[in-house]
This record gives C-alpha cells, sequence and structure tokens, in this order.
C-alpha cells in the first residue's frame, strides 16, 4: 500500500525539496506539484489524494484559508518557515506541522506517523496480514506493507516503507506464509513483493533505494513474473 500526496507551495525551490523527498521513500506517490491552493483544488476535486504537504503563506488564498474550505481533506501536513501557526494548525486536525528548512528524518517521522494512521483508518481484510514473532511479541504485518524479505542463518528481515521485523524463522518457513500471487523468492536469501519493484536490470531488482540480487537460473522467471 501506498499512499498518494501532492505538494502545495509558491516556492519552486521548496517543490523540488518536498518532491525529492516523496520520491525516496517506498510509501508514497507523488500525483503533482502545485504552485497555488487554486490549482491544488482543481486537482482534488477531479482525483482525491490521501496527503497534501501544504505550505500556509502563499498568494491568494493562505494554506489554512485552503485547508478550512475542504469538506473532506485529506491527511494534512504543513511545511511552512513559519512557527507561529502552529496552535491553529492543531486546530484544525492538522496531523503534523513541519518548519522550513525541513531535515529528511523530519520529513520522514512526519511520514511515517501518516502512514501508519492512514492504516489505522484504512484496515486491510482479515486475510490480508500475518502475525510474526518478534523479541517475544507477535507483531500484525500486512502483506500490503512488505517490500521484500531477507534470510539471515536461521533468521528473517521483513522490510517494510517504515521498520524493519527481525523473527526466528527460516525463508522456506516465510515463504510458505506470503500468497503466491504477491510475492516471489528470486534468490536462496531473498523473496520480494512483486508490485514493489520499481526496476529490473541484469541480476538485480530495485526496490525503493534497495537493490536486491537475482539467481541467475530465475532471471527469465522472475522477469515474466514481474513484467507479465
Amino acid at each position: 500500500m501506498k499512499l498518494t500526496c501532492i505538494i502545495v507551495d509558491d516556492e519552486p525551490l521548496a517543490r523540488k525539496g518536498l518532491a525529492e523527498y516523496v520520491a525516496d521513500l517506498d510509501y508514497l506517490v507523488n500525483n503533482g506539484s502545485f504552485e497555488s491552493a487554486m490549482a491544488a483544488n482543481d486537482f482534488i476535486s477531479k482525483q482525491p489524494v490521501d496527503l497534501i504537504f501544504l505550505d500556509i503563506r502563499m498568494p491568494k488564498i493562505s494554506g489554512i484559508d485552503f485547508l478550512k474550505s475542504l469538506k473532506n481533506p485529506p491527511l494534512v501536513i504543513f511545511t511552512t518557515a513559519f512557527s507561529d501557526y502552529a496552535l491553529e494548525s492543531y486546530e484544525l486536525n492538522v496531523l503534523d506541522y513541519l518548519v522550513k528548512p525541513i531535515s529528511f528524518e523530519r520529513f520522514k517521522r512526519a511520514t511515517q506517523k501518516a502512514f501508519d494512521y492512514f492504516l489505522l483508518k484504512h484496515p486491510q481484510t482479515a486475510t490480508d496480514y500475518l502475525f510474526i514473532k518478534c523479541n517475544k511479541v507477535l507483531e500484525k504485518v500486512f502483506f500490503a506493507e512488505i517490500l521484500y524479505v531477507e534470510a539471515m542463518q536461521n533468521y528473517c528481515i521483513l522490510h517494510t516503507a517504515s521498520r524493519k521485523l527481525i523473527c526466528y524463522s527460516t525463508l522456506t518457513a516465510m515463504v510458505e506464509k506470503l500468497p503466491t500471487e504477491r510475492f516471489m523468492k528470486v534468490h536462496k536469501s531473498f523473496v520480494v513483493a512483486l508490485d514493489k519493484v520499481t526496476s529490473i536490470e541484469g541480476n538485480s531488482l530495485k526496490i525503493g533505494s534497495s537493490v536486491i540480487p537475482v539467481s541467475r537460473n530465475l532471471q527469465q522467471v522472475v522477469k515474466e513474473k514481474i513484467t507479465g
């Protein structure tokens, strides 16, 4: 699962910087960048989104007035150079308030909060998750969260967009728990979520910023499975 988002900011450099941050996070999809609230409003009236990165001080219509005008607003994270609107923003149920210049780590924490909140409000179906034991605790993991699984001797690491979960399990046992139409073992140490693969090059796959090796004897089968 990924959150669709848009960026609304009258500063070109701010839009560019936020777009680069979004591109580096596997659980976000940038549906567009807009220099005004009016342009953004025209877009989301036709194509709703899950999350808006919204500047406050903009010409004609401020981010706050724009948000107040929305009947069913999506999740909103304010991105502004001014800290004096923080109180008013939280009264509008804004998810987070980021003051420029925004570091990537701060941006990532805010978007992880948005992703977790979205999953809470949009639970998956009863057959769309598994429980794994991590540090004596059973953790619920939705299949849609999983990017890939990595084997480490008798352990497996489940890589998701927002966390890494280490569990005591062989990769073979983990494969048996995952739906075959959505996951594939591509190497003796890796299982990937097919819909999370962003590119294929030679004997490797790319999922976000991670590069996953593919066994030589599986290259053609993996390519056909992913590309259809």
